[in-house]
């Protein structure tokens, strides 16, 4: 199982410009961060839908690394998002995730999206990502 801080080094490596942090990893799930700032608002002073797909897709991709290792071609091969309530503009988005099913090919997990501070989610996500063969 990697840890937090050998996932957060990975992301800072592998994907720069992503603006989502690493807060917890472990037990088949992750907890991450999206700083949300002026890039991430739409008309109507709310997040855009892609900013809270982008957190959960970071989020599911850390729980699963955190829970089979560094595998950087796990892809997603599906993601479904419900959108629950505008979330708020001047707080964070946070993206807690759980994996419900680990197998050899294929990994499905969901997220709970929410603004930072707020006890009602804002959305949910369910997702399916593909683990490449390892070759020996």
């Amino acid at each position: 199982m990697l840890s937090k801080e050998e996932l957060t080094e990975f992301l800072k490596s592998e994907f720069p410009q992503t603006k989502c942090s690493v807060d917890k990893v472990g037990n088949r799930g992750a907890s991450v961060r999206h700083k949300v700032g002026i890039d991430e608002l739409r008309p109507g002073g709310t997040v855009s839908g892609p900013v809270m797909m982008a957190t959960a897709d970071v989020a599911l991709y850390i729980a699963i690394l955190g829970e089979i290792g560094l595998v950087p071609l796990v892809a997603t091969t599906n993601l479904t998002i419900n959108f629950l309530r505008k979330p708020l503009s001047n707080k964070d988005i946070i993206g807690k995730c759980s994996l419900i099913k680990v197998g050899r090919s294929l990994v499905v997990g969901e997220v709970t999206l929410y603004s930072d501070g707020e006890v009602e989610p804002i959305a949910h996500v369910v997702g399916t990502y593909s683990i490449p063969p390892q070759r020996s």
